[in-house]
């Protein structure tokens, strides 16, 4: 089995190496092809012709794309929407073209409106209004399930979609500005701590509830997901509704996980909250039923993954964190 994993240098992508890669030593007979965005654009139609007609994989493990905070999707919205267009026709039609039959891209929970009711399933897409601040991301990642669902009604492949809650993990984004509210919070707490503060004041009220999931955790349902037969993942899904939503299925308050951030990172002073600083949506949760159903559960608890983090967070140390 010849797999081509696109995105391996990411937080999901890199977690599902380490998981191939661990099938491999376990005896599994896998041949993983990854390819470096300097060597592979795969923003490049000819690049990604050239790679496919050459490597004819059998699977292919859509996990790259352009990622990042609010500021970074208000800030260059042309590049969020035509990179991850770019990349998904690119790979999904080449794959196709290349003879290849299976595929597992991998979307966002933006998918869904804005005020979508919670949890959110997986039959709100395409229900309303998407968020604002990352509406032209949220779009490419919705072409990107009808693409695959577009190719198997049309060609008779068996392309999936998985739709992740908020993830984090080794491998994460701690830039001051460009990051996610978990690893903000880590790198914050963690300055707060070294450098002996008394206090830490987070964005808005606290109240606010939000969802985790650990990297190793999305791998490994991406995984579950990919290597379901046709008829089991069939009947789950439908033709154009087939994507499926991977959480936790719990959501803390942001109050509650600044609090399990500053246990973890050693801090030990008050935690005030600015209710001046907008909350954003309420609440948002997936509903994960149906991967429920088809036998896959979450394994790691919020506060230890946290811990697992901040310890890798603690080993690359913040000078190689402040480049990225």
């Amino acid at each position: 089995m010849k797999v081509y994993l696109a995105g391996h240098r990411g937080m999901v992508g890199g977690a599902i190496l380490r998981q191939l890669q661990a099938r491999r030593a376990a005896g599994e007979d896998l041949t993983l092809l990854t390819r470096t965005s300097a060597d592979l654009d795969l923003t490049n139609q000819a690049m990604v012709q050239d790679f496919f007609q050459a490597e004819k994989p059998d699977q292919v493990i859509l996990a790259a794309a352009k990622v990042g905070g609010i500021i970074a999707n208000n800030s260059y919205p042309a590049q969020f929407i035509y990179e991850n267009l770019m990349i998904e026709c690119n790979v999904i039609h080449q794959a196709y073209a290349a003879g290849v039959k299976k595929l597992l891209q991998l979307g966002s929970s933006c998918i869904y409106p804005k005020a979508a009711a919670q949890p959110m399933a997986e039959n709100a897409l395409l229900t309303g209004t998407l968020e604002p601040t990352n509406e032209p991301y949220a779009v490419a990642k919705i072409a990107g399930i009808k693409l695959c669902e577009s190719y198997n009604r049309q060609y008779g492949v068996d392309y999936r979609s998985v739709m992740p809650t908020n993830l984090y993990g080794p491998g994460d984004n701690f830039h001051p500005e460009n990051s996610h509210v978990l690893p903000a919070l880590i790198r914050r707490f963690h300055e707060a701590a070294q450098a002996g503060l008394q206090e830490v004041t987070i964005w808005g009220s606290g109240k606010p509830m939000r969802e985790f999931l650990h990297v190793d955790d999305m791998a490994a349902a991406s995984l579950f997901v990919m290597d379901l037969d046709a008829g089991t993942y069939s009947r789950e899904t439908a033709p154009m509704l087939s994507h499926i939503n991977v959480g936790s299925g719990v959501d803390v308050s942001i109050l509650e996980l600044a609090q399990m951030v500053a246990r973890v990172t050693g801090f030990t002073g008050q935690i005030l909250t600015d209710p001046s600083k907008p909350d954003g949506t309420l609440r948002k949760l997936m509903d994960v039923t149906r991967l429920d159903r088809l036998g896959w559960r979450a394994s790691i608890p919020l506060e230890v993954g946290i811990r697992t983090t901040y310890d890798w967070f603690l080993e690359q140390g913040l000078d190689n964190l402040r480049a990225k």
